[in-house]
């Protein structure tokens, strides 16, 4: 689920799940099991998915076809794991081996640096496709990662990007070729552990204190309604029709 190897002093996280690394409750409590041991010691880190997706976000059938309890349970999984990889102490790069979505463009906006293979991949936030909003976290983790204008056209636009425009919006930091995204990534992460991990951790932590301290104070009533609008009927009917209509 998620598969972990060593470069070096870099660990590589990669996610493998399913054909698109959907975000269940299992894959996010994977991972952020992994990344609080990490966090330890926070050694450099690099976060990628096997095969076409580097994650395609929430995993809608679950959502449709579990309990109530299980969608209350998967969105505070799914918070956790945001803030789990935006706090990680250490270097953290994302290497985006493909689509990008959702939850999983927030993994990515939630790492330091953002590598990109060249390709087909589609990156954006789509939750008001289908009608729910997002956690605090979300929000706070993109508008950190992409400043507040691109962070508004995102979450309301709802739209996906192709790669070429990722780059030119911001979305990602640079675009590789597909053969050349693991090294990549790996050595931006080496880079910047080479330059002094202590002060590295700390100039990370006073950049990301203002939506660390804006995600404790807000989250616990927010996404209290955030829980209560994924769960009402009419938002789980638009996630089916929504589903109808990918067939």
């Amino acid at each position: 689920m998620i598969e972990r190897e060593t470069h070096g002093d870099v660990v590589v996280l990669r996610m493998a799940h399913g054909k698109v690394n959907a975000l269940d409750l299992e894959l996010l409590t994977a991972l952020t099991t992994v990344l609080d041991e990490l966090a330890v010691d926070g050694p450099p880190l690099v976060l990628t998915g096997r095969g076409t997706a580097f994650s395609a976000g929430v995993d809608l059938r679950r959502i449709v076809t579990e309990p109530v309890a299980y969608v209350e349970e998967y969105l505070r999984a799914l918070s956790a794991a945001f803030v789990a990889l935006f706090r990680y102490p250490g270097p953290a790069v994302a290497a985006v081996n493909g689509h990008a979505i959702a939850g999983g463009y927030v993994l990515v906006a939630a790492c330091d640096h953002r590598v990109a293979a060249g390709g087909a991949g589609r990156l954006g936030l789509s939750e008001l496709q289908v009608g729910v909003p997002f956690p605090t976290s979300a929000i706070e983790i993109v508008r950190h990662a992409t400043g507040a204008s691109a962070a508004t056209r995102l979450a309301l636009s709802a739209e996906l990007v192709d790669v070429p425009t990722a780059l030119a919006t911001r979305l990602v930091d640079e675009v590789v070729p597909p053969d050349a995204l693991l090294n990549t990534a790996i050595a931006h992460a080496q880079v910047r552990a080479a330059r002094g991990l202590d002060s590295y951790r700390m100039t990370k932590r006073q950049l990301r204190r203002p939506a660390l301290e804006t995600i404790e104070r807000v989250a616990p009533g927010e996404d209290a309604q955030v829980r209560a609008a994924w769960t009402q009927q009419a938002s789980l009917d638009r996630i089916r029709g929504f589903l109808a209509n990918l067939g």
